[in-house]
């Protein structure tokens, strides 16, 4: 191999680009002294509020908190369904469980890797009370006909965005479309923290003001507690952190559409690259193809010094933490074939020209000419 590996993901690099901004924002937070529910975790809350498009924003220490606590301002738990994709990170699924409610998967659309909404009504029961969809990659599931079904079946519907922040349908964003949106500050993401972070948009009054409540011990006044939460605040530091990257997000966006537009329009005749709807934007937190030997491409790759990154190997459905709901094999061929398939490149906005066209090089010597088919 020549050269240094060309990494999936490389943050000391967006670090250094924003140096002298990051550490005067962590300084201020050291030298006020407040740490917890401080003026820029109220700040960034206004600022992705109004990004999103929505009236509220609640910080909190993760995306998966953001789902479970949206679930349970919902009044979701035991004996309720939720339908979800089975081709996601197991927080989705994790998140309801942890309010006892069970997840009830159907088939992604295998263009999008995104739940197929098309295949939702038929897995709607009397005990099904939300939808939760997942903009997977970056890229925004169908919300428009998912918000559909939910207002002719009564159902609530909670977005998990922990992936697609900025991501748009018809120039709205993502969060802005359920009943709330869930968002992941972890710091791989698009606008990451130093550190784990998470954020719940809502237009509804009642669900930010439960959210505020449980995040803080279930009580709206310090020591008074009205029923039992958690402890799931955003912090100072990494609000502060996450406020000066905020103001870089949408270049960073841009940036990230500039690396795929460039890998898509190279590789298209080659490999079968992700699909964008239209009328939606794609904002790329993972640059994902499909391909049938998707291992032996991997290793050919990391040979030529790219590293990739698989997304995700095992559907929630067979997964061991899963087993009681009794899902077998075959039951989801999209979202099995796309485990079998998907390979994530680097994608990452200080990426630079060269080592994008090292990546698109390397894949084109490696003679991938069978596309996946589905």
């Amino acid at each position: 191999m020549a050269g240094s590996m060309i990494p999936i993901l490389d943050l000391t690099r967006q670090y250094h680009s924003i140096k002298s901004e990051i550490d005067a924002a962590i300084a201020s937070v050291l030298e006020g002294g407040h740490f917890i529910n401080g003026q820029n975790v109220a700040t960034l809350e206004d600022e992705i509020a109004a990004y999103t498009g929505t009236r509220f924003a609640v910080g909190l220490n993760s995306g998966t908190d953001a789902l479970h606590l949206a679930l349970r301002a919902l009044d979701i738990g035991a004996g309720d369904e939720v339908i979800t994709s089975p081709f996601t990170f197991v927080a989705t699924s994790e998140a309801i469980g942890m309010v006892g409610a069970t997840p009830v998967f159907v088939d992604i659309d295998p263009r999008t890797f995104n739940i197929d909404a098309r295949k939702i009504e038929e897995a709607i029961t009397k005990r099904t009370q939300a939808i939760l969809p997942v903009h997977l990659y970056g890229n925004p599931a169908p919300m428009p006909e998912i918000i559909g079904i939910a207002a002719r079946h009564g159902l609530a519907v909670v977005e998990d965005c922990a992936q697609a922040i900025g991501a748009t349908i018809g120039g709205v964003r993502v969060g802005s479309f359920g009943d709330a949106g869930a968002f992941s500050f972890f710091p791989s993401k698009n606008l990451g923290a130093y550190g784990d972070g998470g954020m719940l948009t809502t237009s509804r009054s009642d669900i930010a003001d439960r959210v505020r409540s449980l995040r803080a011990h279930g009580g709206r006044v310090k020591y008074h507690h009205e029923e039992l939460g958690v402890n799931s605040r955003l912090d100072e530091l990494q609000a502060a952190i996450l406020r000066v990257k905020f103001a870089h997000l949408e270049q960073w966006i841009a940036r990230r559409r500039e690396h795929a537009h460039a890998y898509s329009k190279a590789l298209t005749r080659q490999i079968r690259v992700p699909h964008e709807t239209t009328g939606s934007m794609h904002v790329y937190h993972q640059y994902t193809l499909r391909v049938d030997d998707r291992d032996a491409l991997q290793k050919s790759l990391a040979d030529s010094g790219v590293d990739t990154i698989v997304y995700y190997p095992l559907p929630l459905h067979l997964q061991p933490v899963h087993d009681t709901l009794g899902y077998r094999p075959g039951e989801f061929e999209h979202a099995e074939a796309a485990a079998r398939e998907v390979l994530s490149l680097p994608m990452y906005p200080e990426l630079d020209a060269g080592e994008r066209d090292t990546v698109i090089g390397a894949l084109l010597r490696a003679g991938t000419q069978a596309v996946a088919q589905t």
